[in-house]
């Protein structure tokens, strides 16, 4: 019996240490985010937020628990193409990544973030999805075709998407306030539920028509170079500055805008009235030589 004892106790013995090996690098594993772009981590080793040091693809997790705000923008230090390791930082609440190489980004676990900037990069796509604390969003000079989850992103009070690819774009962020969208595709803006919009830059677009009933607050619209053939602006008597030349509009009733500084009407070749106010004062305006002020343009 004796015989079958010592090499049984010397298997379970094996057994014991292989275990405790394997949960000691399990252990090990779980104490590091994995950061395999070497551009990113030399970033974050700069800002002194990787103790180690040394370029090891990986950062301890407790590195990035304490990081709020974290600034990638391209520098000296090189492009970064990979965020990955960003999941770790799930107390960052503002990630500026500008002027990178980023095709994709993963922000499912960064749930706290109120600030991201992440222009001039080569994003196609974004999910929000999780990110409802979001406050401002530049997305700016990127091949973004599509948004998802944008509308859980119900604080969201600036955005900017200036050149990108988009070709529609609804807006349901009842809070927010100016809203850049130059530049893009777009055939079809709906931003009937941004109840609150101030500023809305749409210029050199394709949009054929656009909704404004429900943004009363409005001071700022810029919808040069599209091809809209007419505004209804009864609703939106805080306006101040209105640009709407380049497109194919053929009457224009400005006549309730007694706030307006700035206009432009120019090359609309089949608008030859702008109705105004009796005694209605525009400071600066542009307008084609065949175009005319008049209190009535029936």
């Amino acid at each position: 019996m004796k015989r079958y004892l010592k090499p049984l106790s010397f298997i379970l013995i094996s057994y014991c240490l292989f275990i405790s090996c394997s949960s000691d690098d399990n252990i090990e594993e779980q104490k590091y985010l994995n950061i395999p772009d070497a551009q990113f981590e030399t970033k974050l080793i700069n800002l002194g937020i990787d103790s180690d040091g040394i370029v090891n693809q990986q950062l301890l997790k407790s590195d990035a628990l304490g990081i709020i705000s974290l600034d990638l923008n391209s520098s000296n230090d090189g492009i970064i193409t990979n965020l990955t390791g960003i999941e770790g930082f799930t107390n960052l609440k503002r990630l500026y990544a500008t002027g990178n190489n980023l095709t994709t980004v993963d922000l499912r676990f960064n749930k706290r973030l109120d600030t991201l900037v992440l222009a001039g990069n080569l994003l196609k796509n974004i999910d929000l999805s999780n990110n409802t604390e979001l406050i401002k969003l530049d997305l700016d000079v990127n091949e973004l075709g599509s948004i998802t989850g944008l509308k859980n992103a119900t604080n969201l009070k600036s955005l900017s998407l200036y050149y990108n690819l988009l070709e529609t774009l609804s807006i349901d962020n009842p809070n927010l306030e100016t809203l850049n969208v130059r530049d893009n595709s777009l055939v079809s803006l709906d931003v009937k539920k941004a109840v609150n919009l101030k500023t809305i830059l749409a210029q050199n677009n394709k949009i054929l028509e656009v909704d404004f009933t429900t943004n009363k607050a409005l001071e700022v619209l810029a919808l040069s170079d599209n091809k809209l053939q007419n505004i209804d602006l009864k609703s939106n008597n805080n306006i101040e500055v209105l640009y709407c030349s380049s497109n194919l509009l053929t009457s224009l009733d400005i006549s309730g805008l007694l706030n307006l500084d700035r206009l432009t009407v120019n090359a609309n070749p089949n608008l030859f009235c702008i109705k105004i106010h009796n005694g209605q004062n525009i400071p600066m305006f542009s307008k084609s030589d065949y175009q005319e002020f008049n209190t009535s343009c029936d």
